[in-house]
């Protein structure tokens, strides 16, 4: 028997237990990781608190990991067992010391990237990849507006723009998280609690303005972001932290510069092993080079997933956490 966390019903993280199962048989394309460490993410905590439906209840928890392959299922080709591995999205369950999912969620890991690296880094890394390399590929020279500036997916960005050779100007909430963003490698920062940042954009730029602005936080950014965008760009609405976006009238489109709009998501880019996998080596590469730093403030034990949430909840992490089975 091997032991990961289950959930029985929703609530807070008293409702997670540390409990004993037996490890799925890989069916059919499909493979068993024994997991070396598993990222912690705040959709995890969406899952567990109802905001989200899992399949059924009692319910594995977590998407996103990294490991050993520990057994194949027929028509398994890719993957052999032995193979360093990592995976970010597919069936819940990460959140344990063996998971079973389809062989296309799984990349192979390179030598030169930990277990800890990559637990940490593929949700937010392969995001920051397609964001920045094809929904919108980011020249050098180019201004950048990215919101969140130090957050999960902004602090890859920062260090990721840089490296191409952009400026990027990201926003933030305060004189810590602008240093943090700035020793990073944003270009710029804008401290949006006493900052209008529509007005300090065009001072930034030139008055030139954004061919594009990357946007995870949603409602309260919408028509400022907008405001931030030389005619005929690129408006990337990616997340939703301070809620979705809803109500769009067309027409703003065309007022504010004949503008262009997208609702990306990761599994739409990632939508083949292929294009997985390729996603993942450009990650990997960048983190081989030091361009990119996975930052690794906080390790748990796997049973103490529910100190982590709560510790993630009270927004007193920084950086990445991993629990460690």
């Amino acid at each position: 028997m091997a032991k990961r966390i289950e959930f029985s019903q929703h609530g807070g993280p008293e409702v997670l237990r540390w409990v004993e199962f037996d490890p799925a048989p890989p069916g059919a394309g499909q493979v068993r990781v024994r997991n070396q460490a598993i990222g912690l993410n705040f959709i995890d905590t969406y899952f567990r608190g109802g905001l989200y439906a899992p399949p059924s209840l009692p319910s594995g928890l977590g998407t996103e990991g990294a490991g050993v392959v520990d057994a194949v299922g027929e028509g398994v080709t890719r993957l052999s067992v032995g193979d360093r591995v990592a995976y970010a999205g597919g069936p819940l369950g990460a959140y344990g010391e063996y998971h079973t999912l389809p062989q296309a969620n799984l990349v192979k890991l390179p030598e030169s990237i930990s277990f800890e690296q990559a637990a940490a880094v593929m949700l937010k890394g392969l995001t920051t990849q397609y964001l920045l390399k094809q929904t919108y590929a980011v020249q050098p020279g180019d201004f950048v507006l990215f919101h969140a500036a130090a957050g999960g997916v902004g602090s890859l960005a920062c260090q990721w723009a840089k490296a191409l050779g952009a400026k990027l100007i990201g926003t933030v909430g305060s004189a810590e998280k602008a240093e943090r963003a700035k020793a990073l490698g944003a270009w710029a920062t804008i401290d949006y609690s006493h900052e209008d940042v529509a007005q300090r954009v065009l001072e930034l730029t030139d008055g030139h303005k954004c061919p594009v602005v990357y946007d995870g936080v949603g409602a309260d950014t919408w028509l400022t972001s907008l405001d931030c965008l030389r005619p005929r760009g690129l408006m990337v609405s990616f997340g939703n932290a301070s809620g979705a976006v809803t109500g769009v009238n067309l027409g703003i489109l065309s007022q504010k510069g004949s503008l262009y709009v997208t609702r990306p998501t990761l599994a739409t880019y990632a939508n083949t092993a292929e294009n997985t996998q390729a996603m993942a080596d450009d990650l990997f590469a960048m983190i081989a080079s030091g361009k990119l730093v996975v930052d690794i403030q906080q390790r748990y034990p796997l049973s103490e997933a529910a100190k982590a949430q709560e510790a993630l909840a009270a927004r007193r992490t920084v950086g990445s956490t991993v629990l460690l089975p």
